[in-house]
């Protein structure tokens, strides 16, 4: 498998050669991360909230030529009638979806026919980028480009989702040296960063961002402490140990009630054997790695966490206030570790980008002035802003190029199949 750098041109509006370049290769990372797939592995759906590897496949395609191609190009002919049915995620204002979650159920069209479906978008869109585009137009393609990102980032979770509940526990992916080397005894205490408060600016500035990163505006924060290292999994360990998931008082009602119904003892993907605790990695399944960090726990569990250590989970702005001072580093996707990574041994905050997506306390909620875009693509993001939480940073599944600081991704609390981890707050007394 080979995943090709990601360009850093993610500007609405680039010269058209610099868009076409981009477009092909944001749209081959798509094939390179099917390449370790068998054919049998392209029509699985886990579970409701997961999709087949095939349909991320179609989808990507679907959004091209249904807000590209069909608006640009003069008697555009379809690749196929019910696709715009069957590859409809949640639009609307384009058509009936087909049911989500019986999206495993189609065995056709075929996995041929969907690369087949992909070739002809990708023709259509090259003759396209090839004459050139308004700012418009060019701004919709990008839009494109990191909606695809998103679906590269969900295809993989999806895939550890199939592959970790299968009692093969099959790899993805070969294992790689730890990017970081940690002593096995190594118990640094866990340090935090201060920042003052004030008026401070949230929100895009320049560059591509969805409409949710927007308006910019002034934001009021008291003076806080961020950690500055994500919570390992040594450290959730005690948690689990000190009786974490038995006690009430450590979560909020529907947390609790998650864990009664659901049977949550430990993240997703933990599993132990005669005492000792293992994890499912995309490259197989491993005894715990202490100092990386702890992955797919839900909303529910970091608060829990954070309360039993005395802390919270930071806002948003908190975050982002703090990060934007930060180069967006870190062990994305490209490095093809495919599983978050311990910290280093520098001191001050490090692992914002990368590695894990961070549960903030912040809902999903819009910013003051904020308008969606027109149209169906209206219904990318503001439809959701309801019951979910705000994540920050990117995770090791996120393409490098489609992260920022001002990125606001958004999961319901309960939700732990994405790369998903923890970072604390405190209140400066």
């Amino acid at each position: 498998m080979r995943a090709e750098p990601d360009p850093q041109g993610s500007e609405a509006t680039v010269a058209a050669e610099d868009l076409r370049r981009r477009y092909h290769q944001v749209r081959q990372q798509s094939v390179a991360l099917c390449e370790p797939l068998a054919i049998e592995d392209f029509g699985v759906q886990p579970m409701d909230d997961a999709s087949p590897p095939k349909w991320h496949l179609a989808h990507t395609a679907w959004f091209f030529e249904t807000f590209i191609l069909k608006q640009q190009v003069p008697g555009y002919q379809v690749f196929h009638p019910q696709f715009e049915y069957l590859f409809n995620s949640y639009y609307n204002g384009v058509g009936q979806p087909y049911p989500r979650p019986a999206r495993g159920f189609l065995s056709r069209p075929t996995v041929a026919q969907v690369r087949d479906y992909r070739a002809h978008v990708d023709q259509q869109m090259d003759a396209l980028l090839q004459v050139g585009l308004n700012d418009e137009v060019s701004a919709q393609v990008v839009l494109g480009l990191h909606h695809e990102q998103q679906h590269q980032e969900l295809m993989l979770t999806d895939i550890k989702y199939n592959f970790g509940h299968n009692p093969l526990y099959p790899a993805y992916c070969e294992s790689k040296p730890a990017a970081v080397a940690v002593a096995s005894d190594s118990a640094a205490a866990k340090t935090y960063s201060e920042y003052t408060g004030g008026i401070v600016e949230i929100g895009a500035v320049s560059g591509f961002a969805f409409d949710n990163e927007t308006p910019r505006h002034p934001v009021l924060l008291q003076a806080f402490q961020l950690a500055d290292c994500v919570v390992s999994n040594s450290e959730y360990l005690s948690f689990i140990e000190d009786q974490g998931y038995a006690r009430p008082e450590l979560w909020l009602s529907e947390g609790w009630a998650a864990v009664q119904a659901q049977g949550w003892q430990a993240p997703l993907y933990w599993q132990q054997h005669d005492g000792v605790w293992f994890e499912y990695r995309l490259d197989g399944c491993h005894e715990l790695a202490l100092h990386a960090p702890v992955t797919h726990v839900s909303g529910h569990e970091a608060f829990a966490f954070a309360q039993w250590a005395g802390a919270r989970l930071p806002t948003e702005f908190e975050w982002e206030h703090a990060a934007g001072s930060a180069p967006v580093d870190g062990h994305f996707v490209e490095a093809q570790y495919f599983h978050p990574q311990a910290a280093g041994n520098q001191p001050g905050v490090q692992q914002l980008y990368g590695d894990v997506w961070q549960w903030t306390a912040s809902s999903y909620a819009p910013y003051p002035g904020y308008r969606p875009l027109p149209g169906a693509l209206g219904e990318y993001n503001g439809k959701f802003m309801s019951s979910q939480l705000v994540l920050r940073g990117a995770s090791c599944a996120t393409p490098r190029s489609h992260a920022r600081v001002s990125y606001r991704n958004f999961f319901y609390p309960p939700d732990r199949w994405q790369f998903t981890g923890i970072r604390l707050a405190k209140d400066v007394e």
